[in-house]
């Protein structure tokens, strides 16, 4: 099994989705491209028939992070983006797992469908959100995926709601000594929103977050009254109407800091995401057929390898890394891990009501289909994802032993679908259920377009 490593930012992703969808043509596959009025995203189809089976793979990059593989120190690449997320992992192993159901069905001679959904922009751009709002999921009777990290588990946490929105102040330029009073500083309106905003977290929900990156700040010369800035706000909450309640909040601020500065500011929403919504049976199928899966033997160059990783770790992030599995669903005290510095179990199955203290457009494709999800161990412990750490083991043997067994186990989990119409049957009442109670709505409005990294 190859690793593509074509490390592409947000809706850019033009070798990584020619790649993959070129390999499900290959496969036996019929491909629809440009799907959602997305360059990059695509949908690989066999079959006919009921039921339809999809898995969800993703391929982008992050800036910032790139990374020569299999380095045990910080050695950035000429390009400066990086698989830090693991996306590389995801997208073959979804890929791999679509191909195996492909493969049982033609062999078989058996009635259903398989689908591959090629789905780009996830980090900062919820481009699953954005084929949710244009319908591409809404046919499929379950939807799979998983994701890389450095733990064997079933990912049952909900996930936190988001929106991104851009904060563009106009001001007017001037000489910052001779005519200074002629000046109306944007970037004073943005410094005072931030201010404000800083001012507001005292009084918000406690699973709130909200961050903000100023990217554009009027040019690079003190000696003139900057005319335009710009910031991005991520606000995020546990359900989207209260992250709506955060955003109105803040756009309050905003108008506020205009008026202070006699500036003027313009709103522009970027994207958003919805939470994640668990479906409990077909969890428990996924966590059944991960543990007839079994996990690989690791060697004594990959525990070697995992230790030194270890060693690169902070004290700090060392003493927070069981937190950090939990999110990813793991259930235990760490007691296991003595002397390990790779995960060789697979963690027990358990409901739980905590949050998980991220961001998913998984999200929206869990409120209009029946979707689970796994992780697998492709990194040693204490790996933080969107770190140099992940991108360096991206590429290793023990990467790619995680990402086999995520294929695997996704598949199996799809077969049993396919052939047991009594648990399809559960999983479908269970989600029915749900929605009968919960109305969906997409996070972002009509007008939104997809928009590439600026």
């Amino acid at each position: 099994m190859f690793i593509f490593n074509h490390p592409e930012t947000r809706f850019e992703e033009y070798k990584c989705a020619q790649f993959l969808a070129s390999e499900c043509e290959k496969q036996g596959f019929s491909v629809e491209r440009h799907v959602a009025n997305i360059e990059t995203a695509f949908v690989a189809t066999y079959g006919s028939g009921k039921p339809i089976i999809g898995f969800l793979g993703k391929y982008d990059a992050l800036s910032g992070l790139g990374q020569k593989p299999s380095e045990l120190s910080y050695q950035p690449t000429e390009e400066d983006n990086g698989h830090g997320c693991g996306h590389n992992l995801l997208g073959t192993g979804s890929f791999a797992a679509a191909c195996a159901v492909k493969n049982y069905l033609e062999k078989n001679q058996l009635e259903g469908t398989v689908q591959f959904f090629g789905c780009p922009g996830e980090e900062g751009g919820s481009g699953k959100t954005f084929m949710v709002r244009e319908g591409v999921f809404d046919h499929l009777d379950i939807a799979l995926t998983w994701h890389p990290s450095p733990t064997n588990s079933i990912m049952s946490l909900s996930s936190l709601a988001n929106y991104q929105v851009y904060f563009c102040f106009k001001g007017t330029s001037s000489h910052a000594a001779q005519s200074p009073h002629l000046g109306r500083s944007a970037l004073d309106a943005v410094e005072l929103m931030n201010v404000g905003v800083n001012y507001l977290r005292e009084h918000v929900i406690d699973r709130a977050r909200i961050h903000y990156a100023v990217t554009n700040t009027g040019g690079i010369s003190p000696n003139v009254v900057q005319g335009n800035a710009e910031v991005l706000y991520l606000i995020r909450a546990p359900k989207v109407d209260e992250v709506d309640h955060l955003y109105k909040r803040i756009c309050k601020i905003a108008e506020g800091a205009a008026l202070m500065t006699e500036t003027e500011v313009s709103v522009h929403f970027d994207k958003a995401c919805s939470n994640y919504v668990p479906n409990r049976h077909l969890e428990q199928i996924l966590h059944d057929k991960f543990v007839e899966t079994g996990v690989e033997a690791f060697t004594e160059e990959e525990k070697v390898f995992a230790k030194k990783m270890w060693d690169t770790l902070t004290d700090e992030e060392k003493d927070n890394y069981l937190e950090a599995m939990k999110g990813f669903g793991y259930q235990g005290d760490g007691k296991e891990f003595a002397g390990k510095y790779l995960m060789d179990t697979i963690s027990p199955y358990d409901v739980s009501k905590e949050i998980f203290m991220a961001s998913t457009d998984v999200g929206d494709v869990s409120w209009v289909v029946p979707t689970a999800q796994l992780s697998a161990t492709t990194s040693a412990l204490g790996t933080s994802l969107h770190s140099w750490q992940m991108t360096s083991q991206g590429l290793s043997s023990t990467a790619n032993k995680g990402m086999i067994r995520a294929a695997q186990t996704m598949a199996l989990t799809g077969l049993q679908m396919i052939t047991s119409s009594k648990d399809l049957q559960y999983v479908k009442e269970e989600f029915e259920a749900f929605r009968k109670e919960n109305t969906y709505k997409c996070p972002i409005p009509k007008g939104v377009t997809p928009s590439k990294l600026e």
